[in-house]
């Protein structure tokens, strides 16, 4: 660490001199500007003595500016103004939902010949319903804060639980509508339909249900699953999230990196895995139900953020925009002197007003005074 010492008037306080720090060798080195005691014109130098730091690659100031530099308290307002319509859609498809889960599903015909299929015990789920919004959307959030409070980057919270809920809310919304407009028995249907095991059918030859209207409502909701469709939007979206931000796909060889990317996916093929295991759905259900959410989490993912492959998946877009912009303004600013002195006063970027003495002997050196 190495000291530089700027002058202090001799005839004012001579309690006024600063001295200026270089800490650091290399890249790393910084400076520092402090208040020093009494000094003589003998123990400073001047600003041509300092040597020059070296800056940074573009690369690390990139990265210097990302972390810290958009906060809930300084971009949180802007970026709510800007997808406010977007927020706004998202209650629609709240309300949509809510209207689809009201709608009475279509009731297919149910042959006798048909309950071969149909005739699977009635068991209850292993995964229950009210545990699906934990782990595809609370969990994801959770995570999503926790890299924010690394981070510090507000477009990557907001784009992370926008791109995430609407990837949920969409795929509830499609796989609603399909399951009230196909009307798929389940593979328990036969016992939700005749739960005294005796079978009842029309002239026609369809079933004349004798069970509990919910029971009998629910049997018709087959196709997709629900639970599988849920599962991978939710944990689909997150895996995403993660290959992006650890650089999965970075080419460097990582294969462990994998393990964090295929755990929620897993865990969202475990789940559907389930709903056969339980009767509730046939495979085809799951299958369709796995498809649909991962589809929508991906296109809604990319959206906001490249893909997880690109060099700069590791963040979203507007963040990106942002750097661009500021980058921009930055080089439309006025250019410094050959001497590095700014109009001010200010050499390499400290600026030593604060010290009236010798902003005085400043102005007399240069001629201005």
């Amino acid at each position: 660490m190495k000291t530089y010492k700027t002058p202090s008037s001799h005839k004012s306080n001579p309690s006024e001199g600063l001295s200026i720090l270089a800490i650091g060798f290399g890249n790393d080195s910084k400076l520092a500007v402090t208040n020093r005691g009494p000094e003589t014109a003998d123990n400073w130098v001047s600003p041509s003595d300092i040597p020059l730091i070296e800056s940074n690659s573009k690369e690390q100031r990139m990265r210097e500016t990302q972390l810290g530099g958009h906060t809930l308290r300084t971009h949180g307002r802007t970026i709510l103004r800007t997808h406010m319509h977007d927020w706004i859609i998202l209650v629609l498809l709240v309300m949509i939902e809510c209207g689809l889960l009201i709608i009475h599903p279509f009731y297919r015909f149910v042959g006798k010949d048909m309950m071969t299929d149909l005739s699977y015990p009635l068991k209850s789920n292993t995964v229950p319903i009210w545990s699906v919004p934990i782990y595809a959307m609370l969990l994801p959030l959770v995570i999503f804060i926790v890299i924010y409070f690394r981070r510090r980057d507000v477009y990557d919270l907001h784009h992370a639980v926008l791109g995430l809920l609407y990837s949920v809310l969409v795929t509830a919304v499609l796989t609603d509508s399909i399951k009230n407009a196909v009307g798929r028995p389940r593979p328990d249907f036969f016992w939700r339909c005749f739960p005294d095991g005796k079978a009842l059918y029309d002239s026609l030859g369809d079933v004349i249900c004798h069970g509990d209207k919910s029971a009998i409502r629910e049997g018709h909701k087959s196709f997709p699953s629900g639970h599988t469709s849920w599962s991978f939007a939710g944990l689909g979206y997150l895996s995403l999230y993660l290959s992006g931000k650890i650089q999965a796909f970075d080419g460097k060889g990582h294969v462990a990196k994998l393990c964090i990317v295929i755990l929620p996916l897993l865990f969202a093929a475990l789940v559907g895995i389930s709903r056969v295991d339980d009767y509730w759905h046939h495979w085809q259900d799951v299958f369709a139900g796995g498809l649909l959410g991962l589809v929508v989490s991906t296109f809604c993912y990319l959206q906001f953020f490249p893909p997880p492959y690109h060099t700069e998946g590791w963040g979203p877009y507007a963040y990106f925009q942002v750097l661009e912009a500021a980058r921009l303004q930055a080089a439309e600013r006025p250019p410094q002197d050959q001497n590095g002195e700014e109009e001010d006063g200010g050499f390499m970027g400290l600026h030593l007003v604060d010290n009236p003495s010798m902003r005085r002997e400043a102005d007399v050196e240069t001629g201005r005074g």
